[in-house]
């Protein structure tokens, strides 16, 4: 709301009646508003919000982390069950007890192999209450390890090819979900348009009827037209105020229409004003074709289909045969009655463990999940095909439209200019009596036509365009990427 009121406030707009509190509106204006403050634009800003937090947290994982494990008091006062050697008996025993730790440990994942470096440090405080009460220390002042699966799945090696992936398509995505308001701004925009260019023609023509009828009832009176001539022109005078009150409906429902998917105040009056004949822009099927491969997201969204497919591969293929993990560490260790002592000579303290899973018996479950997970990457390698297909073909067909289209618009300006010029003249000539009253039917209803047909030619064009832009991602009037704004503004 602030852009609007902003653009209400600045010249830019053009145009601001006073007196009726009349917001004047161009369409490139309306496209910038949309982008601004419609509900499209608040919901792909949120989720370009997501998808940015969600790589960073991704980065962030890269980096050495620091963690605080604490377990500040652990109070037992119980029975516990307990082995008596001398009777070779288990027994319950009273047992009270006090436990306390806390350490440090900082840890650095390892991409190529899958596995994490760690240093870490350990403090622990015990106190056993009774007739034969204790208390202790232990303390690990440093120790250095390293753990990881061995021969197995490697999950960083596969976030590391496909996060940033998933992340440049939610960037160009976003780019994608703005054009996409861009394309539903135009459609509202000349929804509007119609609905305004309707109701100024259902205005002219309950004056012009008006007119008609009050001149055919003069020459009515000296015989210069029969009576069914001067019915018909009766009956049109009525039907133009009936098409009026039609009008003046559709035009309210197109307004509110409008300043709801612009996010202004609901009783907002507007007024649009028609683009001009746009230049002529000379865009190829290649050109169009090579910038969708290189920018649209769905593209990336392919390549991660089909990437997040072979992980799955890989994951199930490594786990069918047998599951190893290896530890090993070495720092220093001591308990003793008090802190100080703790610290005090600790003695090295080594730790290596290899562990094997091998599945002897699972009733071919393992190797089932192995042949699904590659029976799935070959769905998705066919369906990444066809939808690839299926997007150049889209293309294609906008890049022809949109060329037929800009000469559509030539004609349709033409017409309109002719029908117009050819209404002002059946109108002179049936005052002067030289045109009879099915003449000027026919140059009304041609005139109307030839109005709608101009509106809707130029709303084509607007909307292929802006629907090339979408698939494309690039700005063929100033030759550019759309994401290069983008990169500029967040740096990138």
């Amino acid at each position: 709301m602030k852009r609007i009121l902003f653009l209400l406030l600045s010249g830019t707009l053009g145009a601001f009646t006073i007196a009726a509190q009349q917001v004047v509106l161009t369409l490139e204006q309306t496209i910038e508003i949309a982008a601004d403050s419609s509900l499209q634009a608040f919901i792909a800003q949120n989720m370009y919000q997501s998808s940015y937090w969600e790589y960073r947290s991704y980065k962030a994982e890269r980096l050495p982390s620091l963690t605080l494990r604490t377990t500040p008091i652990e109070y037992y006062r119980d029975f516990a069950r307990r082995y008596d050697s001398q009777n070779n008996i288990d027994v319950f025993r009273r047992q009270q007890s006090l436990y306390s730790s806390a350490g440090l440990s900082v840890n650095q994942n390892f991409d190529l192999t899958g596995g994490t470096f760690f240093i870490n440090s350990n403090l622990a405080y015990m106190r056993n209450f009774g007739e034969q009460g204790n208390t202790q220390f232990t303390s690990v002042p440093i120790r250095i390890g390293y753990q990881q699966n061995l021969f197995g799945f490697n999950s960083f090696k596969w976030e590391k090819r496909i996060e940033p992936l998933k992340f440049e398509k939610a960037r160009k995505q976003y780019l994608y979900e703005k054009e996409n308001i861009s394309t539903q701004a135009t459609q509202a925009f000349f929804d509007l348009a119609t609905a305004q260019t309707e109701y100024d023609m259902a205005v002219e023509n309950v004056t012009s009827g008006d007119t008609l009828y009050r001149i055919g009832e003069e020459r009515f009176q000296i015989m210069a037209i029969s009576q069914t001539d001067l019915m018909t022109l009766q009956l049109d005078a009525i039907n133009a105020q009936n098409s009026l009150r039609n009008a003046e409906i559709a035009l309210k429902r197109a307004m509110s229409a409008f300043v709801s998917f612009l996010n202004m105040e609901k009783d907002t009056p507007v007024r649009l004003e028609l683009p001009d004949r746009p230049a002529t822009l000379n865009i190829t099927v290649e050109t169009a074709l090579e910038h969708a491969r290189e920018n649209n997201p769905d593209f990336l969204d392919n390549i991660q289909r089909v990437l997040e497919a072979e992980r799955n591969v890989d994951q199930t293929q490594k786990s069918s045969v047998f599951e190893a993990s290896f530890y090993a560490s070495v720092g220093f260790n001591q308990v003793a009655d008090n802190i100080s002592d703790a610290y005090r000579n600790p003695l090295q303290q080594d730790i290596v463990s290899v562990t094997f899973s091998i599945p002897l018996i699972d009733w071919g479950v393992r190797r089932g999940r192995a042949n699904m997970a590659r029976n799935n990457l070959n769905v998705t390698r066919i369906s990444v095909q066809q939808n690839e297909t299926s997007l150049e073909q889209d293309v294609i067909m906008t890049v022809n439209e949109f060329s037929i289209q800009q000469g559509q618009i030539e004609r349709t300006e033409m017409a309109m200019q002719l029908a117009n010029t050819a209404y002002n003249s059946t109108i002179e000539r049936f005052i002067i009596g030289r045109a009879d009253i099915n003449s000027l039917t026919l140059a009304l209803n041609r005139q109307k036509e030839a109005q709608k047909n101009y509106i809707t030619a130029l709303k084509d064009y607007w909307l292929s365009y802006y629907k090339i832009r979408k698939l494309t991602l690039f700005d063929f009037e100033k030759q550019v990427k759309i994401s290069d704004e983008f990169d500029r503004a967040y740096g990138f």
